[in-house]
């Protein structure tokens, strides 16, 4: 089945200090996309490449199998993001406006906007038409942006920091509505978020960014299923690290915790060895930090 989303090979240089290097991934249909990375990494700027809203030094991106840069005819452009929900972290629209009024604004730039869709949503999210944009919560400018994001049936959701700041159940709420969103199968969501629990959670996939280069792409379950954290002394540590393959380590004064691929085969080659499951955090923080054996 096609990719929703694919980046090749992509690169762009942003400042003498940062550059995307080579950034490829992909997005399933079906699928949630966690997007992780300390700030600063490259997420928004990956973000912005994906929508075609800056030029490339190389690599391509396509949108629903179409190539979409910024060198792309602007129909060709306009037609495929109609074809994307955009969930930001601040509500991006004018503050003096009115929720009631934010429908004749967005709407008339996607040509499958559904009224009545948005509306619904309006209600079920419990938002006022007559409060102002700026008297809004962040949960409800979230919330707000959902329901525009979902009103136009778009194939592809892109939140980028949308959960950051918000409340647990806010957050929850907004997990539910992306996994109903991506339960036919057809549809999928690319998050960006520094909220990694809620990745542990909701996540198919999880990629992680750091200066502009892809770290790791690896399927949810081999992260919080199957990877684990080892607590060893310094001698488990050498005698695990020497046997295992793909292990981090990271050195306390008298312990060392070690990343390992499998937790289970630790736990029964070395039953004197704690070894825990390992989050989503637990694997990034190694990853980025631990030294790799």
């Amino acid at each position: 089945m096609q990719n929703l989303l694919e980046l090749k090979g992509v690169s762009r240089r942003v400042s003498d200090r940062f550059s995307l290097r080579d950034v490829t991934l992909a997005v399933e249909p079906g699928q949630i996309v966690g997007f992780v990375g300390a700030n600063g990494a490259g997420k928004t700027t990956t973000i912005r490449a994906a929508l075609g809203l800056i030029k490339l030094d190389a690599g391509e991106v396509r949108l629903f199998g179409q190539r979409c840069g910024a060198d792309a005819p602007d129909e060709t452009q306009r037609c495929l993001r109609s074809r994307v929900g955009l969930v930001l972290d601040t509500c991006p629209f004018p503050s003096t406006l009115k929720v009631g009024q934010i429908e004749p604004l967005v709407g008339p730039a996607y040509p499958t906007w559904d009224r009545k869709t948005f509306a619904g949503f309006i209600d079920r999210f419990g938002l006022d038409s007559k409060t102002k944009v700026k008297d809004l919560s962040r949960g409800m400018g979230m919330k707000l942006q959902l329901a525009c994001a979902l009103s136009h049936n778009a194939k592809l959701l892109v939140l980028d920091e949308a959960t950051a700041g918000l409340d647990p159940m806010a957050r929850e709420e907004l997990l539910d509505e992306l996994l109903a969103f991506v339960a036919d199968g057809q549809r999928s969501v690319l998050l960006s978020s520094h909220i990694t629990s809620d990745l542990d959670r909701a996540a198919d996939r999880v990629i992680c960014i750091d200066n502009g280069s892809i770290v790791f792409d690896l399927p949810r379950e081999d992260i919080t299923d199957r990877a684990g954290i080892a607590h060893c002394t310094q001698a488990q540590a050498a005698e695990l690290m020497a046997c295992v393959e793909g292990t981090r380590a990271a050195r306390h004064a008298y312990s060392v915790d070690v990343l390992v691929p499998n937790h289970r085969e630790v736990l029964e080659a070395f039953p004197e060895i704690p070894c825990d499951r390992a989050t989503i955090d637990d694997y990034l923080r190694f990853m980025l930090k631990g030294a790799l054996k």
